[in-house]
C-alpha cells in the first residue's frame, strides 16, 4: 500500500472564547527542547499526541512519561519557576499511543473529570485484530478482574469479588487477510479492556503479546490507538473535538487507508 503522510484534524468551536494559543507554528516547536506533539493548548488545558510504547506517568521502570513530558513542556514555554501543574485526568496504556487531555489547573481537572464519571468524555479507538470478528458489528459485555501483582485482567463471572462490568461498541471498518480495522467506541474505561475483550471472542489486538498468546504476530506496535477524542472545555463549555491518526507508515496501520477515517 502506498504510504501516506500523516493527517491531523483539529475541531474547534469558532465562537470560542477562551484564549487559545495553537501550535502550529513548527518553528516555533522546533525552539523548544521538548518533543512533546501539542494539538492545542490554552490556560486551561493542553491536547497531546501520546506515542505508543510510552507511560502516561511514571511507573517503576522509570522511563520517560507523558505527564513528565507535558510539565516540562509548560516550565519550560512559560518560565515557570518549580514545577508546573497539570492535572492527568486520564490515561492511556503504555503500548497504546494517541490523544490525551491534561488539564492545566485544578479546576480544570475536576470539571474534566468530572465529564468523565459522566460519560461526556468520547473516546474512539482504533484496533487491528489477528482474525475477522464474525459480526461485523457489535456489543461487548463481560465483567473483567485485574490481578495487580501480574498486571493481567481476566473476564470473570459477574458474581466474583471484585469484578467490574466492562462494555464496548465496535464496527469493523476494514479488512485485509485475517487483519482487521476496527473502531471501537467504549462504554466503560477498564484497564487493558479493549485488548481483553477482543482477545476474548477469539481477535486478539496486533502486536499484543501479553493477551494474544499464539495467534499473534509480534510486532513493536499495539494495534490501538486512541484517535478520537471528543470533551466539553472545562470553561466555556464548548464542544470539543480532536483526531489524530497513528503512523500509517508503519504496521499493522499500513495495511489501512487509514486517513479516510480523519479527513472530512
Amino acid at each position: 500500500m502506498q504510504e501516506k503522510e500523516n493527517n491531523v484534524e483539529k475541531i474547534v468551536t469558532e465562537n470560542s472564547t477562551s484564549q487559545v494559543d495553537k501550535i502550529d507554528d513548527k518553528e516555533e516547536k522546533k525552539d523548544l527542547k521538548s518533543d512533546l506533539d501539542v494539538l492545542y493548548e490554552d490556560n486551561h488545558i493542553i491536547v497531546v499526541v501520546k506515542p505508543q510504547n510510552i507511560p502516561s506517568q511514571a511507573d517503576i521502570t522509570g522511563d520517560e512519561d507523558m505527564l513528565s513530558k507535558v510539565k516540562n513542556y509548560i516550565k519550560e514555554k512559560y518560565n515557570k519557576q518549580g514545577e508546573a501543574f497539570i492535572g492527568l485526568v486520564h490515561r492511556l496504556d503504555r503500548p497504546t499511543g494517541g490523544l490525551m487531555v491534561f488539564a492545566r489547573n485544578s479546576k480544570s481537572a475536576n470539571r474534566l473529570s468530572e465529564q468523565i464519571r459522566n460519560n461526556q468524555m468520547a473516546k474512539t479507538y482504533y484496533a487491528v485484530t489477528t482474525q475477522i470478528p464474525k459480526q461485523r458489528s457489535g456489543n461487548i459485555i463481560n465483567y473483567l478482574k485485574k490481578d495487580s501483582k501480574s498486571n493481567i485482567v481476566k473476564i470473570v463471572p459477574q458474581a466474583e469479588k471484585d469484578a467490574k462490568k466492562a462494555e464496548l461498541n465496535y464496527k469493523v471498518l476494514q479488512t485485509e487477510d485475517d487483519l482487521a480495522l476496527v473502531e471501537v467506541k467504549l462504554v466503560t474505561g477498564r484497564s487493558h479492556q479493549i485488548r481483553v475483550q477482543f482477545a476474548g471472542i477469539n481477535c486478539p489486538l496486533y502486536g499484543d503479546n501479553k493477551y494474544g498468546k499464539d495467534k499473534n504476530r509480534k510486532s513493536e506496535n499495539l494495534g490501538l490507538w486512541a484517535g478520537r477524542l471528543e470533551f466539553l472545555h472545562p470553561t466555556t463549555k464548548q464542544k470539543m473535538t480532536f483526531a489524530c491518526p497513528p503512523r500509517v507508515q508503519e504496521k499493522p496501520w499500513s495495511n489501512f487507508y487509514m486517513d479516510k477515517y480523519f479527513l472530512r
